[in-house]
């Protein structure tokens, strides 16, 4: 989550994003410039994503997949752990984004009516310029280090120790403006498309949190 989009060098730790976003793209019968014209994006920035000549921040990446109802969550999880699994090890959780911000994703959110994540944000590490807006509810402890967390209005840099609760709906944005790695745990109500039915559970009345 950069605050621009930056050279792909390493970009998604071994995924391909750009090879993917191609994928995706056919699979919709979308030209590049297409696509770029429903997600209100240069042709350029799809070009040169699919190209991997660019590493997208995630506020880039689901606006383009939003653009075509695409969950984020699909986008990088080519495989997902059972949905009765109960406990996780550090190399089973599902990366969503690495980089300059690592978000790993524990489970499959389809299954779930709450997600997790732990995060790793590099220093100067950025969600992006464009606020994030969406219908959710999210939350997180820091671990390490320090964060810088905009909701609304309100702005605080958040150190060891400190939390954060508020309603997604509100435009935020996370940046690390410390000199050391900061690490997060948070969790927040998922994507009501990404959850599959289950006796007896009824969703709430929020979506997705990245």
């Amino acid at each position: 989550m950069h605050a621009m989009e930056n050279s792909a060098e390493g970009a998604g730790g071994g995924f391909n994003v750009g090879e993917r976003l191609c994928l995706v793209r056919k699979q919709h019968g979308l030209s590049q410039r297409a696509l770029a014209v429903k997600a209100g994006v240069t042709h350029s920035l799809v070009s040169l994503i699919e190209k991997n000549k660019v590493s997208p921040s995630v506020a880039s990446l689901k606006k383009i997949l939003e653009a075509i109802n695409y969950p984020l969550t699909d986008f990088f999880a080519l495989t997902l752990p059972p949905v009765d699994q109960v406990f996780y090890r550090a190399d089973e959780l599902t990366p969503l984004s690495t980089g300059a911000l690592t978000l790993l994703q524990v489970g499959d959110a389809k299954s779930h009516s709450v997600q997790i994540f732990h995060e790793f944000y590099e220093p100067g590490a950025d969600t992006g310029e464009t606020m994030l807006q969406h219908e959710a509810e999210e939350g997180g402890v820091v671990v390490a280090g320090e964060l810088e967390l905009t909701v609304g209005s309100q702005t605080r840099i958040l150190k060891k120790g400190d939390a954060f609760l508020f309603d997604s709906r509100q435009p935020h944005r996370y940046r690390n403006v410390g000199t050391e790695r900061c690490e997060v745990v948070s969790a927040c109500t998922p994507p009501l498309s990404l959850r599959r039915a289950k006796p007896g559970f009824h969703s709430a009345p929020f979506e997705h949190c990245q």
